[in-house]
C-alpha cells in the first residue's frame, strides 16, 4: 500500500467552477498554484471537471467517475486518495463517500469553506431572484440545470445533513476563512451582509459555522475566491498573500492523522 505522504490527491471545485481551461496559449487553473505545489510534493493529482450548477447528487455521480478515471491513467487504481474539495464541492465528496461506494476508495476528506449547513444567501437568492422574479421559470424554459442553488439552502442542506452521515474508516476535516465586509471582492459586499446578520463570520458566501465539520483545522484570513488562490482585491494592510502555503500545511496535518 502506499505511503499516507504519496497518496493521490483529488482537487473538486466548486459551484460554478471548473476544471483545468486552455484558452489558447492561456491555461485557467481553479486551485491557482495550488496544484503545482501538490504535484510538487510528490503526490499523484487528479483535478475534477464536473456540471458548474448541477444538483448535489449529479455533481457527485461525475466526480465518482473523474476519480476512477484519473486512478486508471495513472495507474493507481488499487491506491485510496486523499480529497481537497472546495465549497460546494464539499458536499459533492461527502455525497460521494457516503452513497455511492466510494468510502473505501478516499481515506480523507478536507473541506475548504464549504457550505455544510448551506447558505443563508442561497435562501436569499431562492426567494428574491428565483421566486419573486421568476427566475426559476425562467431557467426551466431554458433547459439549464441550476439545481445547486437549491441543494444549498440552509433547509436543504439541513435534511442533507440527516440523511448523508460521515462513514468510519475515512477521516474528515474542514477549513474556513472569513473577512471584514470591507476586505471582500466588491460583488461580495451584498451577500456577506446576509450571512453576517444571519450567522456572524464569513468569507463573503459562507460563514466560518456553516463551513465547520470533522476535526476544524482553523479559519484563513481569505475570502471564498482567495481561498483557491484567486486574490480579487488589493491587499495593503495585514496581506496573506499567497493561500498555497496554507494548503500545503494543512496537506501535512492531514496525512499525519492517516
Amino acid at each position: 500500500m502506499m505511503p499516507a505522504d504519496m497518496l493521490p490527491i483529488v482537487l473538486h471545485h466548486g459551484l460554478m467552477g471548473f476544471g483545468d481551461i486552455c484558452v489558447g496559449p492561456i491555461k485557467l487553473r481553479y486551485f491557482r498554484g495550488i496544484d503545482r505545489a501538490v504535484r510538487d510534493g510528490g503526490h499523484p493529482l487528479i483535478i475534477s471537471r464536473v456540471h458548474p450548477t448541477g444538483s448535489i447528487e449529479r455533481r457527485a455521480r461525475e466526480l465518482k467517475r473523474n476519480i476512477e478515471r484519473g486512478l486508471e491513467q495513472s495507474k493507481g487504481d488499487g491506491n485510496r486518495v486523499i480529497m481537497i474539495a472546495h465549497s460546494m464541492g464539499g458536499l459533492d465528496a461527502r455525497y460521494m463517500i457516503a452513497n455511492l461506494g466510494m468510502h473505501d476508495r478516499v481515506a480523507a476528506l478536507l473541506t475548504i469553506t464549504t457550505p455544510h449547513r448551506g447558505s443563508p444567501y442561497a435562501d436569499w437568492c431562492l426567494e428574491n431572484v428565483g421566486r419573486r422574479l421568476g427566475g426559476l421559470k425562467l431557467v426551466k424554459r431554458l433547459g439549464l440545470d441550476v439545481q445547486a442553488i437549491a441543494d444549498l439552502t440552509t433547509d436543504n442542506c439541513r435534511k442533507f445533513n440527516r440523511e448523508v452521515k460521515n462513514v468510519p474508516g475515512v477521516l474528515y476535516f474542514s477549513i474556513s476563512a472569513a473577512r471584514p465586509w470591507h476586505r471582500v471582492p466588491p460583488w461580495a459586499i451584498h451577500s456577506h451582509k446576509i450571512i453576517s446578520d444571519a450567522e456572524g463570520d464569513n468569507d463573503g458566501l459562507v460563514s466560518v459555522k456553516s463551513s465547520t465539520w470533522g476535526e476544524h483545522l482553523g479559519v484563513w484570513p481569505a475570502d471564498h475566491w482567495h481561498a483557491v488562490n484567486h486574490k480579487m482585491i488589493v491587499e495593503i494592510k495585514q496581506r496573506t498573500g499567497s493561500i498555497v502555503p496554507y494548503y500545503m500545511k494543512a496537506i501535512r496535518r492531514v496525512i499525519e492523522e492517516l
